[in-house]
């Protein structure tokens, strides 16, 4: 049985609404990933916020942007730390609260050399449907961001979105059912590297990012690429922004902060250069700590090592791109 919510007659406009996934992730560091069939010891665990929407919304608020959450939790533990989390770095939250449920976790198997695998637990109550949504929440923004996890909602929210004029965002890494309906009503696409040749069924990145950026209408088509840094397409210019050089202690959240990284800059009015090259020194700041989100740093210290760090070789900066 979920709570009533209290809806406020009218809500101030923010830089940045997300609707989508938050999580609570359990971190464990190992010296390796476990063998299968093996056993392994470990030292400690962590238990922090952490969820793609969540993380994208709380960096941005970091970064001095005005922001609204809206999302679904259950009334235990795990929503009391996402509550905090939210109030503490000044995020507004519109969260729809299910009585007995049980929040979404994640339990996180982080490597010696930082590499991060996920194993997710998620109550099917904890869907967020449509008909919970509040036009007011989404519309009351500049952008609005959103994950494709629950496809309706999310599709309900850029629909409303696009009505009143607002930039949408989507961070997409599975080809949901109904995914198709979300995504053509997506400004900027920025999926993972198997996302868009998945979705138009086509082996080359390069022609897939095309292709998704011509069918569905979207001022930007992108890929994120781990190393490899991320391969963009505005309907003119094949960009790639090569990945920084960074002591990595945990690539958990990466893709988050990364978007987050562009939305900040998309709302900056930036060039889709710099967009591109923040995002990255952002998400490479944030893997040298631990944690979804532990490695937010300011925007002077993201700045800072984008002038002096040193990019990985990718054979997606060949100039034959351009």
């Amino acid at each position: 049985m979920q709570e009533p919510i209290e809806i406020p007659a009218e809500l101030h406009k923010v830089d940045l609404v997300g609707v989508g996934l938050n999580a609570t992730d359990t971190l464990i560091s190992l010296p390796a990933y476990p063998a299968r069939g093996s056993k392994l010891e470990y030292s400690h665990a962590s238990v922090m916020p952490g969820g793609q929407v969540a993380t994208t919304v709380v960096a941005c608020q970091t970064w001095g942007l005005s922001t609204r959450y809206v999302g679904k939790l259950g009334d235990d533990a795990a929503a009391r730390l996402h509550r905090e989390a939210f109030d503490r770095t000044g995020v507004e939250a519109h969260i729809v609260t299910v009585a007995g449920g049980v929040s979404p976790q994640s339990l996180i198997l982080v490597d010696a050399g930082g590499e991060r695998t996920v194993l997710c637990r998620r109550d099917e109550h904890m869907a967020l449907q449509p008909e919970e949504l509040r036009r007011e929440w989404v519309v009351n923004a500049r952008v609005v961001h959103v994950d494709g996890h629950d496809t309706a909602a999310a599709t309900q929210a850029v629909r409303w979105a696009r009505e009143a004029g607002v930039l949408t965002v989507a961070d997409l890494d599975d080809t949901y059912p109904g995914i198709q309906d979300l995504v053509a009503n997506i400004d900027y696409l920025i999926v993972n590297k198997d996302f868009s040749c998945r979705l138009m069924s086509e082996p080359s990145l390069e022609r897939a990012l095309r292709l998704m950026q011509s069918r569905y209408g979207s001022r930007l088509t992108a890929a994120t690429l781990g190393e490899d840094g991320v391969l963009a397409w505005d309907g003119k210019r094949m960009l790639h922004s090569a990945a920084y050089r960074v002591p990595v202690a945990d690539t958990t959240g990466a893709g988050d902060i990364f978007r987050s990284g562009f939305i900040y800059g998309l709302l900056k009015d930036w060039p889709l250069e710099c967009q591109l090259d923040f995002s990255c020194a952002a998400a490479a700041m944030n893997c040298m700590a631990k944690g979804a989100r532990g490695g937010i740093q300011p925007v002077a210290a993201i700045e800072e090592l984008m002038a002096t760090a040193a990019r990985y070789e990718s054979a997606y900066g060949v100039p034959s791109l351009d």
